[in-house]
């Protein structure tokens, strides 16, 4: 998966230990990691990406062993670690009281979200700094999430103090966040993880969270993941002067059209969606064209995840 030698993880290590910023790959997106116990390192995050400070952030760490130590697992944590860790899922856990990582990270919250990245930069990331990684995703805060090295660079320049290339994201959306409180388990966001797949090993279906102002975790924001052009849902084909996000049989004959994913595999179209929209921006900004019109996704597995994400693109800003 990586072409990185010690080296460069090491360098990416000094740069995380002394305050500054790296942005790393996940499996998930990019992410912009800095030392999750140190609170100047942590607000530099939120400077940089432009992000408001109510906005609390995932902590990525090792595994559920490292987890254990900044928040309290239940039977649940436990039994949903074990199924999908290292992975692209998220729980947000009560804080211990002891509890080591910047209050920043939790937005004032008594809550925490946490998750180990299967990716093997990030977790040699994690071993060399030897703690948890504040990291979330590493793109000015409310625009389209970076899958590519090159998308952190255009978005955010020389905010970040080292960039480790690992090449496209496999997964492509972020992770899943649900919240647990005793045995009930709320669904924050959808993405890497199905919810069918987190209802069959939990024996029950999630809980929806409230709408709330005040977000219990990234990724609930009405707007987020914005490109500059308005973007239009549920299209079948697009208006004249639109780029076009398809997926599934669509005509080949439109310009400036990128399909998600011609045969119809969500997988295949969660990990091309945001890269696919940073690409039909460019193509609306370079031929003016008035926005991007995007075809019906179905709801079915990471379907979920990927429409999540173009609604709250096309929201009002």
């Amino acid at each position: 998966m990586s072409t990185l030698n010690n080296t460069d993880i090491n360098d990416a290590a000094a740069i995380i230990r002394k305050g500054g910023l790296v942005a790393m790959p996940t499996e998930t997106v990019y992410g912009l990691a800095a030392d999750a116990t140190n609170d100047a390192a942590v607000a530099r995050i939120f400077e940089a990406k432009g992000r408001p400070q109510f906005n609390p952030l995932i902590v990525h760490v090792a595994g559920a062993d490292m987890a254990a130590r900044y928040v309290e697992f239940s039977p649940v944590a436990e039994k949903l670690t074990r199924a999908f860790w290292p992975g692209p899922l998220t729980l947000v856990l009560p804080r211990r009281a002891d509890c080591a990582i910047s209050l920043l990270a939790s937005a004032g919250l008594d809550t925490l979200g946490v998750r180990a990245p299967n990716h093997d930069i990030a977790q040699a990331l994690i071993s060399a700094v030897g703690g948890p990684l504040a990291a979330p995703s590493a793109n000015p805060s409310g625009a389209i999430s970076p899958t590519f090295a090159d998308h952190v660079r255009d978005g955010l320049g020389d905010k970040v103090d080292k960039i480790l290339d690992g090449g496209p994201c496999p997964v492509g959306v972020e992770s899943t966040i649900v919240k647990i409180e005793g045995d009930a388990v709320t669904l924050l966001r959808p993405g890497g993880v199905a919810r069918e797949a987190i209802e069959q090993i939990i024996g029950g279906p999630l809980s929806e969270a409230p709408h709330t102002d005040n977000p219990q975790a990234p990724g609930m924001l009405a707007s987020h993941y914005a490109p500059h052009a308005p973007l239009r849902l549920d299209a079948p084909a697009p208006e004249p002067n639109e780029a076009f996000l398809g997926f599934g049989k669509v005509s080949t004959g439109e310009p400036f059209t990128l399909n998600l994913s011609a045969s119809g595999d969500l997988t295949e179209a969660a990990a091309n969606l945001f890269a696919y929209l940073h690409a039909l921006d460019r193509i609306a900004a370079t031929h003016g064209l008035k926005g991007i019109a995007a075809a019906p996704i179905p709801m079915a597995g990471l379907g979920e995840a990927i429409n999540d994400r173009l609604v709250r693109a096309a929201a009002p800003r």
